[in-house]
């Protein structure tokens, strides 16, 4: 796969030779209320609103996690709604280290999109460089995206993730007193998946929203064993895995395997084993 981060000069130069689709996916995180208010107070100019919840997740309604993949059509519908074509390039960006950018990225490469980025430090890296965002609502002339597939792109079900976890490397992307079950203050049961491995998303970025350069990123992967075999990534509710198969990519290693449903889907069947501990 290309390489899907772009930095704003990339950005700027690309905007220069062709019709870009800008798409603001803020949404909540450490420093960030994300959402409307946000986008209305300023955003990249021409950007997009894409909300998380209605926009790249279902409702949440029994298993599936807190933010079950959107049906295909819906997804679909959304896409065409904020501008979005196959035929032409997709820029996302967020303010919470491209966490909700990615999963934005992600659900455009597996339905087919070929040309989705993520803006490598956000709109942080905008600012930084003096460059101009505009206020108010945008009302995009709708695209006319079309549902692909992309053989790359695999979705785990949590059969499929203790698969992973015993016949190849499945990585957890939380923060590591989560996946230790310390601390636990977003799920109602605590721990991890038997046989997962840390690797939380948010170390894979600096302070500034900067994914790691990929070399560094490739030795975060290794060191956890996730090389070229088979991986797979879950988290809370799939969007932190998201993350972590972007870095994977910008590493230049094959797209992880994603586990949407992830913790918060494990534990809604008793039956399923737990783990805790490093």
């Amino acid at each position: 796969m290309q390489n899907p981060l772009i930095t704003v000069s990339q950005l700027a130069t690309l905007r220069q030779q062709r019709d870009v689709t800008l798409l603001d996916v803020r949404f909540g995180g450490p420093g960030s209320s994300g959402g409307r208010e946000q986008h209305l107070e300023g955003h990249i100019p021409g950007a997009v609103l894409v909300d998380m919840d209605t926009a790249l997740a279902s409702p949440s309604v029994g298993p599936g996690g807190r933010h079950p993949l959107p049906h295909p059509e819906a997804f679909e519908a959304a896409m065409r709604a904020a501008g979005v074509s196959n035929d032409r390039p997709v820029v996302v960006y967020d303010n919470w280290w491209s966490i909700a950018a990615a999963r934005a990225w992600w659900l455009l490469q597996h339905h087919g999109h070929g040309d989705a980025f993520v803006l490598d430090g956000g709109l942080g890296a905008w600012l930084s460089a003096g460059l101009p965002v505009e206020q108010g609502d945008i009302s995009p002339v709708p695209g006319d995206f079309r549902l692909g597939s992309n053989p790359s792109s695999a979705v785990l079900d949590a059969d499929g993730a203790a698969g992973m976890a015993s016949a190849g490397v499945l990585l957890d992307a939380r923060p590591g007193d989560r996946f230790r079950g310390v601390g636990e203050t977003v799920d109602p049961v605590a721990g991890h998946i038997p046989g997962a491995r840390s690797l939380p998303a948010f170390e894979l970025a600096d302070e500034l929203g900067f994914l790691l350069p990929a070399d560094e990123l490739r030795e975060r992967f290794e060191a956890v064993g996730a090389g070229e075999g088979r991986v797979g990534v879950y988290c809370g509710s799939g969007i932190q895995a998201a993350h972590v198969a972007l870095a994977a990519v910008v590493a230049g290693l094959p797209l992880p395997a994603l586990y949407p449903g992830s913790w918060s889907d494990w534990i809604t069947d008793p039956t399923r084993p737990i783990a805790t501990g490093a």
